[in-house]
């Protein structure tokens, strides 16, 4: 299980994120909806540990994550995959060095900087291509790629990394229709087939309700929504997004008023 506590950051006087608590079970698909400066990606940002949290914690399986420095901290990273919402890919390599990027931390260190790739490595990544229909791609340079395909080699990358976690910030903000759903579909399948958990920022209520089987609704740093898609009616959805609603949850059948306790509190907050 993963389990934040108090979980605080501040940007000088600006409160990003304000004391989260929040229990992950494994397996989960957690969407963490909201508007943007929500401080949706810094949570994510905090859970991997690429931003250090100003107080609370951040507990794993029992591990303090927070207290992590050198190889164990490289570890968690592994085991916490990220993807982001521009991809960062290497432009210049063929897709198939990108996906293996995502095997550095099996490798030793001399391995890794002279890039030479087990079979078992090459095998690995290969398949988690072809999982994602881009198997024929593994030649081709990164920046060649559509969005859609490079996004799609992002989360190959982060699949061969054996992660437990993979957290999707803002994963298909700059996609089309199209590839929106073929990256959703691609995560969905991870989480399905390997049991990984997901978490991953979205503005769409729609891909959210389609996707996840749990949301966190933020705002102004705060968790005020915590439960599953159904229960996310449209008086929550405006607490959440105010005028935006409408634009973000786009077309959707009329829902019941809220009536539990954590509704009532998520409509309060707003």
């Amino acid at each position: 299980m993963l389990e934040l506590n108090g979980l605080t950051r501040r940007y000088g006087s600006n409160l990003a994120v304000a004391d989260v608590d929040l229990k992950v079970e494994m397996g989960a698909f957690v969407g963490v909806i909201g508007r943007s400066g929500a401080g949706k990606s810094t949570l994510l940002r905090m859970i991997n540990r690429l931003s250090a949290p100003s107080a609370g914690t951040i507990r794993f399986d029992g591990r303090d994550v927070g207290a992590l420095k050198g190889a164990a901290l490289r570890a968690w990273r592994a085991d916490c995959a990220m993807i982001f919402q521009q991809f960062n890919l290497i432009g210049r390599l063929d897709v198939l060095t990108n996906v293996l990027m995502g095997r550095l931390s099996h490798a030793s260190a001399m391995r890794s900087l002279l890039r030479l790739w087990s079979d078992v490595d090459r095998a690995i990544a290969f398949v988690a291509l072809e999982q994602f229909d881009i198997a024929h791609l593994a030649s081709e340079r990164a920046e060649n790629l559509s969005g859609g395909q490079q996004q799609r080699v992002a989360i190959a990358r982060a699949l061969v990394q054996e992660p437990q976690i993979i957290l999707a910030d803002e994963p298909i903000a700059s996609l089309d229709p199209r590839n929106t759903r073929v990256v959703m579909d691609a995560l969905g399948a991870i989480n399905r087939r390997y049991g990984i958990t997901v978490l991953c920022n979205l503005h769409s209520l729609d891909l959210a309700r389609s996707y996840c089987d749990r949301l966190v609704g933020m705002a102004a740093g705060r968790v005020v929504f915590d439960g599953a898609p159904r229960d996310l009616t449209d008086d929550v959805a405006r607490a959440l997004y105010g005028i935006e609603a409408d634009d973000a949850a786009g077309e959707r059948q009329a829902a019941p008023e809220p009536r539990s306790p954590a509704l009532a509190r998520a409509v309060a907050v707003a």
